[in-house]
């Protein structure tokens, strides 16, 4: 590998236009801005807000789309629209589907994750177009064409939050509606959302009695065909009008670097990827169980912090150690939920009505939660 001309700038490649690309590109400004040179590839020209996707459906206004140049741009970043294709780990040098070659001095992976419907009978869930999938389904449950909907979740590798507000919302949309919902939830967690600990599932576990939603945990379910269920262990059968599922979460196709099970990238406590020289890896294309925006973030400061470090910045790097803030979409007044996980498990916890964490965004994070929220209030005083 080459060493960084120490009287130069650290030549930063950072690919992906997600939450973890952009969370990167402010952490490497504000920790060595006067010490890096940076250039952000993503395959397109916008940032979309997905975690408010789930209301869409419901006649909400859109998830917000922000364009990615000038966030680029404001990190003190370059942005090139293309897509990674292969690393070259020894050379040090990124590929793109263009067949630009870029040379880099540390890389952050921030590629997100690929899904992938898991079931045939069944509609997916996919936040790029979930008003498009389910807006027809919510239509029929106002109208009384569907009186019986499950809601399903992979045995495998699926963040689980959209589902129980997808639920909620339902279930929510059905009684102001007045009409007769059987909601089932199919799970196999042991408990309500039970990553966010004992606290905070026992909390959702009510709001879900409350909302009539029968709950069936420890389970993984197969669909044979439309409208059954077949649940495991026990060999159960159920019958309902609709059904709605989570997808499968499959690495990014990046070659060039050693992958874990599914494609997923393997990475240290610092974030960066063994054996691979001087790249990292933040956000849902890393081999942690837990896939959530606020997260991805953490993951992100963390590896901004060690190149950071290699741009000869005072910072001292620190592991990644995940605390999750989430907020949980009811149909009603949200619920804001607070875990610190280890070992894959939350282990302490809690959940209030009122956020304990600033800007109360859906993407709890350091640098890119405050700066869209002064873009958002600046577009706002435009509009006024």
């Amino acid at each position: 590998m080459s060493a960084p001309d120490p009287a130069a700038k650290l030549r930063v490649v950072i690919a992906g236009g997600g939450v973890a690309a952009l969370e990167g590109a402010l952490a490497l400004q504000a920790l060595a801005g006067e010490r890096t040179t940076t250039t952000v590839i993503a395959p397109n020209g916008e940032f979309f807000y997905r975690p408010l996707a789930v209301r869409e459906p419901f006649a909400y206004p859109p998830a917000r789309r922000y364009e990615l140049a000038p966030i680029v741009r404001d990190a003190g970043a370059e942005l090139v629209v293309d897509a990674l294709e292969w690393i070259d780990p020894v050379g040090q040098v990124a590929h793109t589907a263009s067949g630009a070659a870029l040379e880099y001095d540390a890389l952050l992976l921030a590629l997100g994750a690929t899904i992938r419907p898991r079931y045939e009978h069944a509609l997916t869930i996919d936040d790029r177009r979930l008003d498009e999938t389910l807006h027809g389904l919510v239509q029929d449950v106002e109208e009384g064409y569907t009186h019986s909907l499950a809601f399903v979740s992979p045995g495998r590798m699926a963040w689980q939050l959209p589902m129980y507000e997808l639920a909620l919302m339902m279930a929510t949309r059905a009684y102001d509606m007045n009409m007769d919902l059987e909601t089932t939830l199919i799970t196999p967690e042991d408990a309500p959302l039970a990553i966010f600990g004992a606290a905070a599932s026992a909390a959702v576990a009510e709001l879900l009695e409350r909302a009539r939603i029968k709950t069936i945990t420890s389970a993984y379910a197969e669909i044979p065909r439309s409208g059954e269920i077949v649940i495991n262990p026990g060999d159960r059968h159920l019958k309902v009008d609709r059904i709605v599922a989570l997808p499968e979460l499959y690495g990014p196709p990046v070659r060039g670097i050693p992958l874990a099970e599914h494609g997923f990238i393997r990475v240290t406590p610092y974030q960066q990827v063994p054996d691979a020289g001087p790249v990292y890896a933040a956000g849902d294309a890393v081999d942690f169980a837990i896939k959530h925006g606020g997260l991805a973030s953490q993951q992100a400061d963390v590896a901004a912090q060690s190149i950071a470090a290699m741009a000869g910045a005072p910072v001292t790097p620190e592991p990644f150690n995940p605390v999750i803030h989430g907020i949980l979409l009811t149909g009603g007044a949200p619920r804001y939920l607070t875990a610190k996980i280890t070992g894959g498990q939350g282990f302490s916890s809690e959940v209030t009505d009122t956020p304990t964490w600033s800007p109360a965004s859906k993407i709890a994070s350091k640098y890119l939660a405050p700066y869209l929220d002064r873009l958002d209030h600046d577009a706002a005083g435009a509009s006024s």
